[in-house]
């Protein structure tokens, strides 16, 4: 009787043992899973940042090119 008790409370013990791993796998992934998603988020801003600097240069240039061509003159 006592070791079919054991036995139970072993078999508890491995199944909360490979719940507790398989939390803890799903955390690390969550994790690389964000800091991927960080990295991302980062390039994006970065690659943004590139666009508002290219597309204010662009301004610019259509600027200074409508104000000296004739045909944009009043």
């Amino acid at each position: 009787m006592m070791n079919a008790n054991m036995d139970a409370i072993d078999a508890g013990n491995q199944v909360e043992l490979e719940e507790k791993a398989q939390l803890i796998n799903q955390v690390l992934e969550l994790q690389h899973t964000r800091e991927d998603l960080s990295t991302s988020i980062d390039a994006v801003k970065e690659g943004n940042l590139k666009l508002k600097s290219e597309y204010t240069i662009l301004g610019q240039y259509i600027e200074n090119f409508m104000s000296a061509s004739s045909a944009f003159k009043h």
